[in-house]
């Protein structure tokens, strides 16, 4: 049996049809630069968030270096994050003129609030928690530092569109907050994608002028940007696939649920926080032997990840940065692996990816 970790196909003829007739609305209007689907998705995102403005861009990377950019940091200013991300994480905090920071994990492989507490000075300007895997961080916590600090939160939510914390969704505690919705995620456009979501105005106008270059009225350049546009296409797709949302969450869910109850007592599996939904962008379990587990399910047709085999203070390009004691992060992540998640998966790919990981242990203690 091959388990493949992502099947983009559209298969279902229902979906196949209704996203094939947004592309030909597009089509027959011909305006594919920002066309009326895209402020048609915007509306639905902000409503969905329960946020006032949205503000669709061309990529999740987009997104975190426009809502960074828009709070007008000065050189020298901190922003603190987490150490696990992919590295555009740290690469939107640098590139719109702040230092990152990096802050230990939790178990469950979100930011650890007590890591970000010892990192906090009189030059941190924000901080900056990324929803891992698709699991809400504690928000209560980070809220509490951000409002007795005096200091902005940014929602780094790449991974977490549709997640809830208590009730309310990713993307509703920040001043801002960041979506991808690359064909990878679990709102997925057909090509690169992302959104912002705010309740400032001024902001949500800043954040209109840079993803048109800085200009106002698309002629007058008030501050240099560059083109972070969506395109039309990807728009009218998107808002059709965020009707779809609530069925594909519960898909993910289930399969997440099924995971649970087979692999219990062999690995770790993702952990869960009361008041929290997940979204299982992965379903990323702690496995010791990872790399020989990952080498034996390979060879059983089962398509794994490592995300990320480096922490970000790790790579290269940030060997110099701030960082707390990241020694739980540094042991986590050479146990990290996940498993496909996606809604395809049937529970007969499901039950087989299972029995193949007891079936490594078992033999392991032979």
């Amino acid at each position: 049996m091959k388990v493949p970790f992502l099947d983009l196909r559209v298969l279902d003829s229902s979906e196949r049809t209704d996203l094939l007739e947004g592309v030909s609305a597009v089509f027959d209007h011909g305006k594919f630069v920002m066309g009326p689907e895209v402020e048609q998705l915007e509306a639905a995102i902000a409503k969905y968030c329960g946020r006032r403005y949205a503000v669709a861009v061309g990529s999740g990377t987009h997104a975190l270096w426009l809502a960074i950019k828009a709070l007008q940091l000065k050189p020298g200013e901190e922003i603190i994050t987490t150490a696990l991300s992919w590295i555009a994480t740290a690469n939107a905090i640098a590139l719109a003129g702040a230092t990152p920071v990096f802050a230990d994990i939790r178990d469950d492989l979100n930011i650890d609030p007590d890591s970000v507490q010892k990192l906090i000075s009189p030059r941190t300007r924000a901080i900056l928690p990324v929803h891992y895997t698709g699991k809400p961080c504690d928000m209560e916590r980070l809220m509490c530092l951000a409002k007795c600090n005096n200091i902005e939160i940014i929602e780094d939510a790449a991974q977490a569109f549709g997640a809830t914390y208590r009730g309310r969704q990713v993307g509703s505690f920040g001043t801002l907050a960041a979506f991808s919705m690359n064909p990878m995620k679990v709102l997925a456009a057909c090509g690169e994608a992302g959104a912002i979501v705010t309740d400032d105005k001024s902001l949500f106008e800043r954040l209109e002028a840079l993803r048109y270059n800085g200009c106002i009225n698309r002629e007058l350049c008030i501050e240099p940007s560059l083109n972070g546009r969506i395109d039309t296409l990807q728009a009218a797709l998107l808002s059709r696939r965020l009707v779809r949302l609530p069925e594909l969450l519960a898909a993910r869910r289930r399969n997440a649920a099924r995971y649970d109850m087979l692999l219990r007592g062999f690995v770790n599996t993702p952990a869960y926080s009361i008041g929290a939904e997940d979204v299982f962008y992965t379903y990323t379990i702690l496995a010791d032997n990872r790399d020989e587990l990952r080498k034996f399910l390979d060879q059983h047709g089962i398509e794994t990840k490592i995300q990320h085999p480096y922490l970000m203070p790790d790579q290269p390009a940030y060997k110099t940065s701030i960082q707390d004691d990241l020694s739980r992060a540094r042991n986590l992540i050479k146990r990290v692996l996940c498993l496909p998640i996606h809604e395809k998966l049937t529970d007969a790919q499901i039950d087989f990816v299972s029995s193949c990981i007891k079936m490594f242990y078992n033999n392991s203690k032979i």
